[in-house]
């Protein structure tokens, strides 16, 4: 390995996040030709073509993709390690970009990003709201916030709280409808239906209760992949729905809503932290789990 090596690694890093010669120049201080100087080293240099390109993008390879998730998360390392010798990560700094679903942006972190951004003058933060869960180190995320049990392995799962499961009903739609006095009974009712983000198909509905599980078939005319839609559905009197407690506490706190089951919520649903596996976390993204930890 040679300094050179390294800093095509640097440069290969800049090019996958910005998918960009130019603006991957941009960003190092390099002309474009520079750029594609340093590519073409790294790629003689290891025997593998590692971008394509064309006249309106780049693209990784294959090959480039698994080299990238291979390499460089040792070379973060690296780079932290010397940062941390030259007193540089005594203190978070730099921008932190952090994936996270529409109702758990809402909801749990941008409630909160003023706290830690002004406990954390240096520091900067994106956040980037999508349905589904990306690829954290080909799309340059230090960070995710997510329901639901985490399926990637090559990441960092840190489980940030539980909730549980609550079936909520408005006043007015039991006025009208009647309240059901068992989850079987929800077969005869208007649903509203939470749609899988990963599958497109909604969610089941179980119900837990001292270890026995219900799972109950229900319909509805109104299907949802947004939890504070089906939230403003429901209070609105139209059906009943599922949500995690977190979300509607308040609302049956003030009798907006009703909780139907109070003995059959006994399922839980994660939240949890996710991030690339790596040795020496960055600062930034110490003080942020840190941070979130706090008020779990």
């Amino acid at each position: 390995m040679d300094a050179r090596l390294l800093g095509g690694l640097e440069v290969l890093a800049a090019v996958v996040t910005a998918r960009s010669f130019v603006r991957a120049g941009e960003v190092l201080g390099l002309t474009q030709s520079g750029v594609s100087r340093a590519i073409a080293r790294l790629e003689d240099r290891i025997g593998v073509r590692l971008l394509d390109r064309t006249a309106r993008a780049v693209e990784v390879t294959e090959e480039g993709r698994r080299f990238y998730e291979q390499v460089m998360p040792l070379y973060g390392a690296i780079e932290e390690a010397v940062n941390t010798a030259a007193g540089a990560s005594s203190a978070p700094r730099g921008r932190l970009r952090v994936n996270t679903d529409p109702s758990t942006a809402r909801l749990l972190l941008a409630p909160r990003m003023g706290t830690f951004l002004s406990a954390n003058p240096e520091v900067s933060v994106e956040l980037v709201v999508r349905d589904q869960f990306p690829d954290l180190v080909g799309e340059g995320f230090d960070l995710a916030v997510r329901f639901g049990e985490p399926e990637q392995a090559a990441v960092v799962a840190r489980k940030l709280l539980d909730t549980r499961i609550r079936t909520c009903a408005a006043p007015a739609y039991l006025a009208r409808r009647g309240r059901p006095r068992h989850p079987k009974d929800l077969g005869k009712h208007e649903c509203i239906l939470f749609r899988d983000p990963t599958t497109g198909r909604p969610f089941p509905w179980e119900f837990h209760r001292r270890g026995q599980i219900v799972r109950v078939p229900v319909s509805g005319r109104f299907a949802v992949n947004d939890g504070l839609s089906a939230l403003a559905v429901c209070a609105d009197g139209f059906g009943i729905s599922q949500f995690i407690d977190i979300i509607v506490d308040d609302l049956l706190r003030s009798k907006v809503l009703v909780d139907l089951f109070p003995d059959w919520a006994e399922e839980r649903y994660p939240v949890y932290l996710l991030y690339p596996s790596r040795h020496l976390p960055p600062a930034k993204l110490r003080a942020f789990v840190d941070f979130l930890v706090s008020w779990s």
